[in-house]
């Protein structure tokens, strides 16, 4: 993903909210790092010079609390230069959260607080992570 981004990529998801330039390629290389029992798979996929959508599905474990998780994710693309400008992720946050988080997951989205919680959380390890990783592009 990281070598189909633009430079001044812009990327936003339920988990993370938005995201630019040296954050997205990071917040992919974490998720990665952190996670060898990904399985993606993949189809309804579509573009033109300008735009693209793909619909994919990732099962994983869930590093936080061993737990399983299947989420259904679509993505919508913008491009710019031959390389993807803009990449937004949508996907059921409450149900995620449920497969990830169990209880917690349940009652955060009973009392409207999920997408503030989980974007502070994800950003909070996001911001960890770039500061105790140097990578070279």
């Amino acid at each position: 993903m990281i070598g189909c981004y633009h430079e001044d990529i812009e990327f936003s998801d339920p988990a993370f909210g938005t995201l630019k330039g040296k954050e997205v390629a990071s917040m992919w290389r974490m998720l990665l790092e952190r996670n060898s029992s990904l399985k993606m798979d993949y189809n309804n996929i579509s573009a033109d010079a300008d735009t693209g959508k793909a619909h994919w599905k990732a099962e994983y474990v869930f590093s936080k609390t061993k737990r399983p998780v299947v989420n259904n994710v679509t993505s919508l693309f913008e491009f710019k230069d031959g390389k993807i400008f803009r990449h937004n992720d949508t996907f059921d946050l409450a149900v995620w959260a449920k497969q990830a988080l169990g209880f917690k997951g349940s009652v955060l989205g009973f009392f409207g607080l999920l997408p503030a919680s989980i974007q502070k959380k994800s950003k909070e390890a996001l911001q960890s992570y770039m500061t105790n990783n140097t990578i070279k592009e």
